[in-house]
């Protein structure tokens, strides 16, 4: 990115705004060296950081990393064999520490399953060096004073020097309180080189002996260490210099532990600063309303609401700008004052940002391209010490662009042709467009040139541009209007500034008709999309409301299904529970009946008990289910016909459709009995279902095609019966059963010793049992093979 565009477009403003929310020296240091890039993949990895910022910025105030200072210099002295000061170990110790809380940070992060893109990526290269740290901190406090915990050499010293300085002390109280504090200038102990001293006044100054070690600026006060304590303050100043030089030794152990972490803490360093640039980012972006650009491979620009950012967010005037899908190249006319360079500008820093990796003032959902080059001429450029006119600056800048520029750049022009003839600066224009539009780069061109608005009518992939001006109160509105011309509009804002009206109609007739037809046709166009913005909006606000309808009725009709399933549900279950406590005292009856028929009681029979069980069981409500249509549906596949295999709900065995018997009941055969079923108790059994019995004891009719799970031999003579047992074995075992029921009945008991003996001796036969009670009793046997 050529770097002339950073000034004309002020870049640097913005990363001197940016540079005031970082919080560490190296993070502003980044901020200061930041470049837009051309590279895509870069740009967008930039954004997407930027954009985890802004996440932890919202779900957690931002990144805690506190003041850190650049430790690149301590290192380059630690390098070169140099002992660090205290200040320096304090600055390395606060680091390692920021290192350790950052590192938890991210951890608890990731606990809560917060998502990032980059942000884990750049904390795992963190290094944590806890004994390290640990070392300085019990040694170094933060501003760098050296603690008694560093050594015990050290400890002892001034264990040893503060008890030197309360002798010091008690003795010189007696000169400050005694009888002699008479001969004080006043009743103070104060330090004079290192030492202890009182004020003596001048006429006294032998009264103590000593050593006299400075005066007052008078000469009426001298500053005497008392021969008493002389003996003290000496051993009291060893003990000092015993001080500086442990601590000396200890700074000098300090450094020389930090030696082989050099490259772990300069990249601890650089990852915080990192943090801290991506940090600054999101707080800039939050502060200025900023959005995270859409990032278009094919330079798309799509721009919504922009604002320029370095303009007050009370005046500034948003703007739709948009570049590079049906045109390349757009013609902005109009008047002076009326922001067409707000406009280039605009463009232009907003795209610099972007790829700077940084969120731009613009509404969600703008789309940004990643250009090559950007490429500005923008203002007065007029070079005094060069002796060049305006014309020729800015012919100059134009041609220097003209040799860089390929179809991947951005190129701002404004007032393109101006300073010159108008006749030969609007041709010259037209030959720089046609250029760039050779070139295939992207162009935004403001101009006064009339002629250039007809060429945005005519160039393909060009379209023309302008700035809206209210006539009514002759004050430009600063919105950009893309697809309509701009136009002049000197004979309105004459006539409301008091021009006679004959000299305004004088002027219109010298204008040629050309310029005239066009600003008409300009005239009619911009009434005509102020006509149908105002219909937009106008339908805009009716579609808003018939959506709000629309998804109220819907939230009305989902709460009225709701509650008429609970109010349904709730009914069926309490009928139910009453059900139940019937079907209880039914189940008892029935067992007791039936065991009444096992012990020889004839009067009642098999159907008759089946038909009173499915009586009671017909009373039960299922619940109605949620997915109500899917039920409705697969029922409408459930059409039954004669010959259909299905399944009985209500005893949870399988049968064959007989005959319709009426709108509601089919007659089935079940095994050996024929039975009229309710329709809503049967269900059409598919191919897949047909070999697996659903129960161990289930009942199948023979349908011609396939073998039943069941054998009926009751009332076949022994023989027969014998053969008939072996063949259906062979059968069934060929068919795939893994188990079936042999009804053999009770009578004299010769067929049913028959089959025990048969299937004892047959080695497929895995394992055999007369049936539940409920099922025949010892009337049937159950064979697992």
């Amino acid at each position: 990115m050529n770097q002339k565009i950073l000034e004309t477009l002020e870049f640097r403003a913005i990363t001197e705004q940016l540079k005031n929310y970082a919080e560490t020296a190296l993070g502003q240091q980044q901020i200061i060296n930041l470049q837009p890039s051309t590279d895509f993949q870069t740009v967008q990895q930039q954004i997407a950081e930027t954009d985890d910022g802004a996440q932890i910025y919202r779900l957690k105030g931002g990144i805690p990393l506190g003041s850190l200072e650049n430790i690149g210099p301590h290192l380059k002295r630690l390098q070169i064999g140099a002992s660090l000061n205290g200040r320096e170990l304090a600055d390395i110790s606060r680091l390692l520490r920021t290192t350790t809380a950052i590192h938890r940070f991210f951890e608890d992060l990731q606990d809560d399953e917060v998502a990032l893109q980059y942000a884990y990526e750049i904390v795992a290269e963190l290094t944590l060096l806890p004994q390290l740290s640990q070392t300085l901190r019990r040694s170094i406090d933060e501003g760098g004073a050296v603690l008694d915990e560093a050594s015990t050499t050290l400890k002892s010293i001034r264990g040893g020097i503060h008890q030197l300085s309360d002798q010091i002390r008690s003795k010189m109280d007696n000169y400050t309180r005694g009888s002699q504090s008479k001969y004080l200038s006043e009743p103070v102990v104060t330090i004079r080189d290192d030492r202890y001293v009182i004020p003596v006044r001048s006429e006294y100054r032998g009264q103590f002996g000593g050593v006299i070690h400075d005066q007052s600026a008078s000469g009426q006060t001298v500053y005497v260490e008392p021969q008493s304590v002389m003996d003290l303050n000496n051993r009291l100043r060893q003990q000092q210099m015993a001080e500086a030089q442990e601590v000396q030794r200890v700074l000098a152990e300090l450094s020389e532990a930090l030696m082989p972490y050099l490259r772990e803490l300069g990249a601890n360093g650089e990852i915080l600063a990192h943090l801290d640039f991506m940090n600054a980012k999101a707080r800039f972006a939050n502060d200025m309303k900023a959005t995270r650009p859409v990032l278009n491979a094919e330079n798309e620009v799509d721009l919504k609401k922009a604002r320029h950012p370095l303009i007050a967010p009370e005046k500034v005037v948003p703007n739709d700008i948009y570049i590079g899908k049906d045109f390349q190249c757009i013609v902005v006319t109009g008047p002076n004052t009326g922001g067409k360079t707000i406009t280039l500008k605009t463009l232009g820093l907003i795209q610099l940002m972007a790829q700077s990796g940084l969120f731009i003032p613009a509404e969600e959902e703008s789309q940004v391209g990643v250009f090559s080059n950007i490429f500005a001429d923008i203002g007065d450029e007029q070079s005094i010490e060069q002796n060049l006119s305006t014309f020729s600056a800015h012919m100059e800048n134009i041609i220097s662009i003209l040799r860089q520029v390929d179809d991947k750049g951005l190129v701002l022009l404004d007032e393109l042709g101006a300073g010159t003839d108008p006749q030969e600066g609007a041709s010259l224009a037209i030959a720089i467009l046609d250029h760039l539009g050779t070139v295939g780069c992207y162009v935004v061109a403001s101009t006064h040139y009339p002629e250039l608005k007809v060429y945005g009518y005519e160039r393909p992939k060009t379209v023309n541009a302008s700035m809206e001006f209210d006539v009514a109160t002759l004050q430009p509105t600063y919105r950009l209007m893309i697809g309509v011309p701009g136009r002049s509009n000197a004979f309105d804002i004459s006539s409301r500034l008091g021009m006679p009206e004959s000299i305004v109609t004088s002027a219109k007739t010298l204008l040629n008709a050309e310029s005239q037809d066009l600003n008409n046709m300009i005239s009619d166009l911009e009434s005509q999309r102020k006509a149908a913005e105002t219909e937009y909006l106008d339908l805009s606000q009716q579609l808003k409301e018939a959506q709000q309808l629309h998804d109220d009725l819907e939230s009305a009709y989902h709460d009225f299904f709701v509650a008429r399933e609970n109010q349904e549900n709730a009914a069926k279950e309490k009928a139910n529970a009453i059900v139940a406590k019937a079907q209880e005292k039914a189940d008892k009856i029935i067992n007791d009946l039936r065991q009444m028929q096992l012990n020889g009681a004839n009067t009642v029979k098999e159907d008759q008990l089946i038909a009173a069980n499915t009586k009671l069981k017909n009373l039960h409500q299922e619940p109605t289910l949620k997915q109500n249509k899917v039920l409705r549906r697969e029922k409408r596949k459930q059409v039954l016909k004669p010959g259909d295999d299905v399944k009985v709900l209500s005893y949870g065995t399988q049968g064959t459709l007989l005959e319709k018997v009426n709108e509601h009941e089919w007659q089935v055969q079940m095994g050996i009995l024929k039975m009229k079923i309710a329709t809503d108790q049967l269900q059409k059994v598919a191919a897949s279902e047909k070999q697996a019995p659903t129960r161990q004891f289930a009942t199948l009719s023979s349908s011609g095609s396939h073998v039943s799970t069941q054998l009926d031999l009751r009332g076949k003579r022994y023989d027969e019966a014998m053969a008939d047992l072996d063949q259906y074995i062979d059968a069934a075992l060929l068919a795939g059963y893994q188990q079936v029921t042999i009804v053999h009945g009770k009578g004299t008991g010769a067929i049913r010793t028959g089959v025990q003996e048969y299937l004892k001796n047959n080695r497929r036969i895995k394992k055999f049992s007369y049936a539940p009670a409920s099922a025949g009793g010892n009337g049937a046997t159950i064979v697992t093979f």
